[in-house]
């Protein structure tokens, strides 16, 4: 899979994070990636400089100022026989630039426009955390922990731009796809609209035998949601089949313990890393 877009090019003026995502995923089947920044950079690589440097590593990374009539034209060679456009900002703004009919204007370009909203909400600010925030995935006060919005918009903006190719290769012409980060979040909740996660619910802590368990020196997080693994855990344990029972036990012995046995009698459990900044994984 890592060489099936051989020979496609991608201009991306994405920053932050669905866009370079995306393109970075692109970068990785393949494709010749070139991420065109802003003089002030993009702002992922100094909130995160580690992942930035990662989703970039298969790309040509070029500074232009798009104001700037020299490194406009730039941007138009850059564009001039290429086969996707990622964007990443408001309508507003792609109109000043002159892109919002780029796949008209360039002829055979498609153009994944990734945006917050669409309708008549287009021009209404917003990031992952209001996004995730409309769509009931949040458990206030405490912050999401990964940002759901843009992963899942990421892959729908990837996505598209595999559906813009094909598209092409049978009509020749390239068209232009909005990916929608709200709809995206949208996808995201529909696990809490109908009553799978969130308090109370199978996957919510209604289920004893799928939870988050301390032990003697940590945490553990069991899975064990289908009836054989559900079984095999209580005869392991020796216990019923109810949360007191498994929090005792589980706070005898460490996470290591509980990880070996797992591995031993084949059930999913695995103990809870926290991950520093700076971790690779």
């Amino acid at each position: 899979m890592h060489d099936i877009l051989d020979g496609v090019r991608v201009v991306s003026l994405a920053v932050n994070l669905p866009g370079p995502l995306a393109a970075s995923r692109l970068a990785e089947f393949g494709a010749s990636v070139s991420k065109i920044e802003p003089p002030t950079g993009d702002p992922l690589a100094v909130a995160a400089p580690g992942w930035y440097a990662e989703l970039t590593d298969k790309q040509r990374v070029t500074v232009l100022d798009l104001k700037d009539t020299t490194d406009r034209a730039q941007l138009d060679a850059e564009l001039t026989g290429a086969d996707l456009l990622i964007t990443a900002m408001r309508p507003s703004a792609l109109r000043r630039l002159g892109l919002e009919n780029a796949h008209e204007r360039y002829p055979g370009l498609s153009h994944v426009e990734i945006v917050g909203h669409d309708g008549k909400w287009e021009e209404v600010p917003g990031h992952d955390l209001t996004y995730q925030a409309a769509q009931g995935t949040l458990q206030p006060p405490m912050m999401p922990t990964v940002p759901v919005a843009d992963l899942l918009g990421a892959e729908h903006a990837v996505s598209a731009a595999l559906l813009a190719l094909r598209h092409k290769a049978g009509s020749g012409t390239g068209r232009r796809i909005r990916v929608v980060l709200e709809e995206a979040a949208a996808d995201a909740g529909a696990a809490v609209r109908h009553g799978l996660v969130g308090v109370g619910a199978p996957l919510g802590g209604a289920t004893p035998t799928y939870g988050i368990y301390s032990t003697a020196d940590g945490y553990v997080a069991l899975g064990a949601i289908e009836p054989h693994f559900r079984s095999r855990v209580l005869e392991a344990l020796g216990v019923a089949d109810t949360r007191d029972d498994l929090e005792q036990v589980f706070a005898s012995a460490t996470s290591t313990h509980w990880e070996e046995l797992a591995e031993r009698v084949d059930i999913p459990l695995i103990g809870i890393r926290n991950h520093t900044q700076g971790d690779a994984k």
